[in-house]
């Protein structure tokens, strides 16, 4: 907890000022309150008590100091209280801005491993629910507590200058309320984190099922669904019940502990108003006081229950930083010039996982400059993985991988991927418009270089017959637009780009026949002039090929063009054997 406290105190750090003022506004703010219990001593005591004074002149008296009290709460505390709230909210509003800003520039740096090992629900918990719930440490933590103990001190030391013994004996409880809070609410905070964690779980659970509910239906899988949701969010309620239960034994033991206190007094200054030690008004301005003093007590321990979720859910909020990277620029990396196109692996060995099994065994080829290469072979040989490994997704196992006679590893990644162009056959879109979307390839491209693109792309013409053109939204993934359409644009956003190397992973396997006549005739255009890389599943596209690669098991098996593959009879031979039947 305490290095979780240190870390996001350096997040807390820039904003110091401006909690300090929030800390004496508040101070301020709860110490006019506090006038109201020594005002009933006055009156009672020092206005109707004064034999010496006739009532004329008590009336006056009266009003004298309610008419002051007034101007306090009614001119004062209005604008004192305003800035509080404001000052509170917007210095912790603008400390979860910071770490999430923090947060999103980390998660965008972390490597592919990372996002295939984890739920994408459970990074988004951790990204909104709990920075969200370390909002507490600033508003509580940092400003309330301290509020709370300040009222406790101004109001002991107004208690003090009436009656020592009696204010010794409103504090009896307090060694009590210590022991108790540090007993309970040490537990509380592992109970937080598993409550945390089981809450995770079914945001992971709905965003996959959200985004899979297509499949769900379409098997008839509601029922079944029903049944494993109901299992994890009954996980959440297990976790939540245990928290509920050590939490209201906490705040059992703790209140009886503080609603104690007030019966001392009573019996305590009630046994010295009796034999004339003590003033009724200074008993009923102490009686007052008790509600003054146990009431931050009380909130103390809503406050432990509070930041007890803080710090566990600040523990999450790091644990998520503190992900390594596994694919990052070494200190003495060198910006990658723009590029030829020569690509060259040598020994290339690839595991996902250390202890996994490789996916790539020693795998060497060179593909020339302006030269079109398809990678070929069945499902599962690692087609994919080796195109993969060229924008630097993942680094080699063993090996190296060259472009233009530079080591991949030492050279930095932005002028790396800045010079790549990537068209999959699963095209993401994100939920924007057409046009952001192409932008994506060039944020800073105008209008009329869109178009062009686009035009490239064979998307223009359908992009204009939507209902607002360029603006129209695509829906999440483009779940509006139908697969070639969402091909089309996702290489018009490569023609944007215009990269001087170009991957083209099995980007027409999913299309219907006119589609990929289209997206066939955009991709020969943008491969023109440019290295490119094909993985292919449809033989037949990649006859022009310069060259083909055999990929089968993770081993390079065969190279040479179509005409060569074919006289060889080899695997290529069979392959487009069983495909041309």
């Amino acid at each position: 907890m305490g290095e979780s406290i240190k870390r996001y105190l350096k997040f807390v750090r820039p904003y110091n000022w401006q909690i300090l003022l929030t800390i004496l506004i508040g101070i301020v703010k709860f110490a006019i309150p506090l006038f109201i219990p020594y005002l009933i001593k006055i009156v009672i005591d020092d206005i109707i008590g004064a034999e010496l004074l006739s009532d004329a002149e008590k009336t006056k008296q009266l009003f004298l100091w309610l008419g002051g009290t007034v101007l306090l709460f009614f001119i004062i505390r209005p604008p004192v209280e305003y800035y509080r709230q404001y000052f509170a909210q917007y210095v912790s509003n603008k400390i979860l801005y910071d770490i999430r800003e923090n947060l999103y520039a980390h998660l965008q740096r972390l490597g592919l491993r990372y996002y295939s090992n984890t739920r994408a629900g459970e990074v988004i918990s951790r990204v909104i629910n709990d920075v969200e719930q370390t909002k507490n440490f600033v508003t509580i933590g940092l400003m309330n507590v301290w509020l709370d103990l300040a009222t406790i001190i101004i109001a002991t030391i107004i208690m003090l200058s009436m009656d020592v013994p009696l204010t010794i004996v409103t504090l009896l409880a307090f060694p009590f309320y210590a022991y108790s809070v540090k007993h309970f609410f040490g537990k509380l905070r592992t109970l937080t984190r598993k409550r945390s964690q089981a809450l995770a779980d079914v945001q992971s659970y709905l965003h996959e099922r959200v985004s899979g509910i297509s499949v769900i239906k379409s098997f008839a899988l509601e029922e079944k669904e029903q049944e494993r949701f109901d299992e994890t969010n009954g996980n959440f309620l297990d976790k939540a019940l245990d928290h509920t239960r050590w939490n209201a034994k906490a705040f059992a033991v703790v209140n009886t502990i503080t609603d104690v206190a007030p019966l001392l007094v009573i019996a305590y200054a009630g046994y010295q108003v009796i034999n004339g030690d003590l003033s009724v008004g200074v008993m009923v301005a102490f009686i007052a006081y008790i509600d003054r003093l146990y009431n931050p007590l009380r909130r103390l321990v809503n406050a432990s229950t509070s930041l007890t979720q803080s710090f566990a859910s600040m523990d999450r909020v790091f644990e998520l930083m503190e992900e390594p990277y596994d694919i990052k620029d070494k200190s003495d990396a060198k910006s990658l010039p723009r590029i030829e196109g020569e690509i060259e692996f040598e020994n290339v060995r690839f595991s996902y996982e250390e202890d996994d099994n490789p996916v790539l065994r020693d795998v060497n080829f060179t593909v020339k400059p302006g030269e079109t290469v398809a990678l070929v072979g069945m499902s599962g040989g690692g087609k994919s993985t080796i195109v993969s490994l060229i924008p630097r997704f993942y680094d080699v196992t063993s090996g190296s991988i060259k472009i233009d006679g530079n080591d991949l590893r030492n050279v930095q990644l932005k002028s790396l991927r800045d010079q790549i162009g990537l068209v999959l056959q699963d095209s993401i879109l994100f939920s924007d418009s057409v046009k952001s979307n192409i932008l994506m390839g060039n944020p800073d491209a105008t209008d009329e270089e869109v178009i062009a693109a686009a035009k490239a792309a064979n998307a223009h013409d359908f992009i204009e017959s939507l209902p607002e053109g360029y603006e129209t939204t695509v829906g999440e993934r483009g779940v509006k637009l139908s697969g070639g359409q969402k091909q089309r644009i996702a290489i018009a956003r490569v023609f944007l780009k215009n990269p001087p190397l170009l991957i083209l992973d099995e980007a027409t396997s999913a299309l219907d026949l006119e589609s990929e006549a289209l997206i066939q005739d955009s991709l020969e255009r943008l491969a023109s002039d440019r290295t490119t890389l094909i993985v292919a599943h449809r033989l037949s596209t990649i006859t022009h090929a310069d060259k083909i690669f055999v990929i089968d098991h993770g081993e390079l098996k065969e190279a040479g063009n179509h005409v060569e593959l074919m006289e060889k009879k080899g695997i290529y031979y069979n392959l487009f054997q069983v495909q041309s039947i």
